[in-house]
């Protein structure tokens, strides 16, 4: 773990999704674990208020390091959190109590075990299972477990001699049937014990041993046509089923597995690693590798499987991948396509993609170099550029029902903004709303004004349009002599598709996908510095023609009044006096008398 990542910084990068988090100190321990609905929410809210407890004080001094596994739902984050804590035991799980004490799930030491929740741990031999930070929780596994069990809740001494002697009666439960009255030894201890057995798999997450036996049963009752008996095996195995589904963190069906993914870009591939034991995620690290030869992600892969597995000391026999690999012959490799295994692998790829996301907002702040050089290289690999498109111009036209047309043109300069080279321009040549045509004298006059100063040219021209303005520009390039010197798109705002000259079928670059991003806020910034021009000579345009409507007053007099009151609502204001210093008394009396 890294040291020289600020808390702000690791702050900032947390996703707003639902999961697991885990704090750590300086010396890589464990001090927290936690679940949340929004994690960048729930872990900043640590940082930015006074706590008024002195244990969550000193746990926030400790922090160096934050990890997280993102999950699917509240739920997922409250499972995984449960087998986390179960895992490593982090010390402030058991000392921040707040106001009250985490719930835990009790199996008595005695002979016919009870089992019940309780806030209170005391060393007598029992079993507890927790703590969990839901009490919801809590009875949905209580509920779940006396529906399948029969289970007693009385608190007598159930020992063999007791029974012998016939010292207890069977009460209500019994007759109710939630209770198979060991007390009068009509249970014995053997079959009691066996449902405690299961009822401990159960609050693993392992429900497969008793799934497994009452379908035995009830394919045996059935066999013996006591069918009233086996339908009460078929309700239990329902409840069971209908539970397990209810989340992918914990699955009886996937034990002791290593699951494996990667994501990768020009530079960098990510590794994320989830651990499965007893069907219940107990490790989640994604490693970062970087590529030296352009390696392929199963080159990678393989090399990521060897360190992790033996940073973590894994003795798992199977592992889930994204894709076929060759690796250890001892090792059982299954590519999943559908189900649980799925969602797990995809539990996983998600995870490698959220730490890719955070490494690379880290390295924006850290390492803006870096992280610029990377933009410029997936843009030249997603657009199919020769170079990287280190300088690019967007232009965009503007005009409303074809009053006052005019272009904007943005320049970006290693993906960022460059405002003092924006461009407005008033278009001279096209009478009406023409977008085509003004699209074609724009970028003329832009490029033979760059070729005649011999500025330097961009790598990449964007036209806000789609086939027709790219043809356009097209043109225009042709006659300066610049086509095949300058790269050039066009972006349709309706599906976001990119085309390429002379290609009539456009680009989808992914949704999410960075390439796209620069893109859209070129052709955003271009749209929002073409309106407002067009505003600001609309607005001109229809200040100067009410003054000028006036009687006596041309386009001196009504700058000269402009500059002096600044607004149109001002000169309205103004006394004959007022005005009489600016344009003589004869005009000020016209403009006076028109605004009364």
């Amino acid at each position: 773990m890294s040291e020289t990542i600020s808390i702000k910084l690791q702050l900032s990068t947390l996703p707003a999704n639902p999961g697991v988090y885990q704090f750590y100190d300086k010396d890589e321990k464990i001090l927290y674990v936690g679940k949340a609905k929004n994690l960048k929410k729930r872990v900043s809210s640590y940082f930015n208020k006074n706590h008024e407890y002195g244990k969550t004080k000193v746990l926030v001094k400790k922090i160096v390091y934050i990890k997280h596994i993102v999950v699917d739902t509240e739920s997922d984050a409250l499972l995984l959190e449960n087998n986390l804590i179960k895992k490593y035991q982090p010390r402030y799980n058991v000392l921040l109590k707040d106001d009250k004490t985490y719930p835990w799930i009790c199996i008595k030491n005695e002979r016919f075990p009870r089992v019940f929740y309780t806030r209170n741990l005391i060393k007598d031999g029992s079993e507890y299972f927790g703590p969990y930070t839901n009490m919801k929780t809590v009875r949905v596994l209580l509920d779940l477990i006396k529906s399948v069990y029969p289970l007693r809740t009385c608190n007598y001494d159930l020992s063999a001699e007791k029974i012998n002697a016939y010292k207890y009666k069977v009460c209500l439960e019994y007759h109710l049937g939630n209770c198979k009255g060991p007390c009068e030894g009509h249970q014995s201890a053997e079959e009691y014990q066996r449902q405690i057995i299961e009822i401990k798999d159960i609050l693993k997450g392992n429900f497969k041993s008793s799934l497994h036996y009452f379908k035995n049963q009830m394919k045996l009752l059935a066999s013996e046509m006591r069918f009233e008996e086996a339908q009460d095996f078929k309700e239990k195995i329902e409840v069971l089923e209908n539970y397990q589904v209810k989340t992918t963190i914990v699955n009886p069906k996937i034990n002791n597995v290593d699951v494996f993914s990667i994501i990768s870009d020009e530079s960098f591939a990510y590794i994320n690693f989830l651990q499965l034991s007893h069907g219940a995620i107990i490790r989640s690290h994604t490693l970062e590798l970087k590529k030296k030869l352009n390696e392929s992600d199963e080159e990678l892969l393989q090399l990521g499987i060897i360190e992790i597995r033996q940073r973590f000391k894994s003795h798992s026999r199977e592992i889930y991948l994204p894709f076929p690999l060759i690796v250890d012959q001892d090792l059982k490799v299954t590519i999943p396509k559908l189900g649980d295994k799925k969602r797990i692998l995809e539990l996983s790829e998600r995870n490698a993609k959220y730490f890719r996301m955070e490494r690379f907002k880290q390295i924006k702040v850290t390492d803006p170099d870096r992280h610029t050089n990377r933009i410029m290289a997936q843009m030249k690999t997603d657009l199919r550029l020769s170079q990287e498109p280190r300088h690019i111009e967007c232009f965009d036209n503007s005009n409303i029902q074809g009053t006052n047309p005019v272009a904007a043109c943005v320049v970006f300069k290693n993906g960022k903004p460059s405002k003092k080279e924006y461009r407005h321009f008033n278009i001279k040549t096209v009478v009406g709303p023409d977008d085509f045509a003004s699209m074609e004298e724009v970028v003329f006059r832009r490029y033979k004004r760059l070729l005649e100063e011999e500025q330097p040219l961009p790598q990449l021209i964007i036209i806000d349009g789609g086939k027709g303005q790219l043809s356009s520009a097209l043109k225009s390039l042709d006659l300066l002599g610049l086509r095949g010197k300058i790269a050039i798109i066009g972006i349709a705002k309706r599906l976001e598709e990119i085309y390429f000259p002379g290609d009539s079928i456009p680009l989808y670059l992914d949704k999410k996908s960075e390439s796209l991003k620069i893109i859209q806020q070129l052709r955003n910034e271009a749209h929002r510095f073409g309106i407002t021009f067009h505003r600001t000579k609309r607005s001109n345009a229809a200040i100067d023609s009410e003054l000028e409507s006036i009687d006596g007053v041309g386009e001196k007099t009504a700058t000269d009044l402009l500059k002096t009151f600044k607004s149109v609502k001002r000169i309205k204001e103004a006394s004959i006096e007022k005005l009489a210093e600016v344009v003589g008394v004869s005009k000020a009396k016209k403009i006076y008398n028109t605004f009364h």
